[in-house]
């Protein structure tokens, strides 16, 4: 019979395929996975946090080669969301206390991403060339860091979504800032938790190449073969995957 360790990896596998495609890394996915699997808790976030590095790490290479990353729309972002996800990470917070409010926040914002998917090659041309007002990205960044260092994700999750219905940017081009993001906010909050507690397992490197093999699939899938439909209802899919982790676990 298959132990866990392996089952963790075919479903890894499959999140990161999922999430990379709309220019995530899957951190409430794999969470969700080993919540499942009855994972150590002490666990969670850190590999959590260390997968999100790899697959954001290889779709931040490939949006970014592709064009769809401009760094002067990711820079108010992350300048305000690193130092907010790093320490947030180091916080103890009753799960109650977040986890039905952004769930809920969640679940909204995935039935606006359905509802838009159909105007979605539209909403693409009334974006293109847009530009992010530096004081709202810096004070947005700082919000969503802290959520992405209490719940143990990267933040694109909240990120994406606010990014199409302000129209600052087309769906590729949400994705490819999406993952910058999440790339360096996963760094400073997995660096932030380590510190303050947490352990990665000895099943760490094969879990690695799991997602990794998804993330070169994914990426392939956001920025070739899917439509711009097809892009938002795949972000929608993953917005009720991670609103379901949230209300659910």
């Amino acid at each position: 019979m298959i132990d866990s360790t392996w089952w963790l990896a075919a479903l890894f596998l499959l999140v990161a395929v999922l999430y990379s495609s709309v220019g995530h890394a899957g951190a409430s996915g794999y969470i969700a996975a080993m919540a499942l699997l009855g994972f150590a808790p002490e666990q969670v976030r850190p590999t959590a946090l260390a997968l999100n590095l790899l697959v954001g790490g290889i779709g931040l290479v490939r949006f970014a080669c592709a064009g769809h990353v401009r760094w002067r729309n990711v820079l108010p972002f992350v300048l305000a969301s690193a130092p907010a996800a790093y320490f947030a990470a180091q916080l103890r917070l009753p799960k109650d206390s977040y986890s039905m409010l952004l769930g809920l926040v969640l679940l909204v914002a995935a039935a606006g991403v359905f509802r838009s998917a159909s105007g979605a090659e539209r909403e693409d041309r009334v974006a293109a060339g847009g530009r992010v007002p530096w004081l709202i990205g810096l004070l947005t960044g700082g919000a969503i860091g802290v959520l992405s260092g209490l719940t143990g994700t990267g933040g694109a999750i909240f990120l994406t979504p606010l990014l199409l219905f302000a129209h600052w940017m087309p769906t590729r081009e949400a994705s490819g800032t999406s993952v910058a993001f999440v790339w360096i906010n996963s760094l400073t909050a997995l660096a932030g938790l380590l510190q303050a507690t947490g352990t990665l397992p000895p099943a760490l490197p094969l879990w690695l190449g799991a997602v990794a093999i998804g993330a070169v699939i994914g990426t392939q899938l956001g920025l070739k073969w899917l439509p711009v439909r097809g892009l938002r209802h795949a972000l929608g899919v993953v917005l009720l995957v991670a609103a379901g982790k949230l209300l659910l676990a």
